[in-house]
């Protein structure tokens, strides 16, 4: 199955969940929390394709100042290493959580994903292994919010 027909099958997944909704279909705004330009304009234009609203941040303080404000956010993308620290991610993740109990949370990673960082996980967290596709992303997304 090449990358085209992987990308419809997650779209098709995705809006089943939609349909499932009984009062309709919500569209989520997610905080994306990546320090690469590319991946974070990436992840940006795939998520906001499905629909989405999305707030962009490249490092911790990004993040907060984001949060300071009362609109209402419901998911977190982070990625794990960010600022090419190894818990860098994690750090962004446990002060969000914090701050906004019950947000789901999304990681990512370009290191392979072990037990020992899942035991770090907060927000019934989830992850996504990079290099991603944006069907894979797709598909993250809708079971991280469904």
């Amino acid at each position: 199955m090449g990358c085209a027909e992987i990308h419809q099958v997650a779209r098709k997944e995705y809006y089943a969940y939609a349909a499932l909704i009984d009062d309709g279909f919500l569209m989520a705004l997610i905080l994306i929390v990546e320090d690469e330009p590319f991946t974070r304009q990436t992840a940006e234009f795939t998520i906001e394709d499905l629909g989405h609203q999305t707030l962009l941040a490249g490092d911790l303080k990004s993040a907060l100042a984001h949060l300071s404000t009362s609109q209402h956010i419901d998911a977190l993308f982070v990625d794990i290493r960010l600022d090419k620290l190894a818990l860098g991610g994690y750090d962004v993740a446990n002060q969000v959580t914090a701050l906004r109990p019950g947000l789901r949370v999304l990681y990512t990673s370009g290191t392979p994903l072990t037990a020992d960082m899942t035991e770090l996980f907060v927000g019934g967290g989830q992850f996504i292994q990079k290099p991603y596709s944006p069907a894979q992303l797709e598909y993250s997304v809708g079971e991280l919010l469904h």
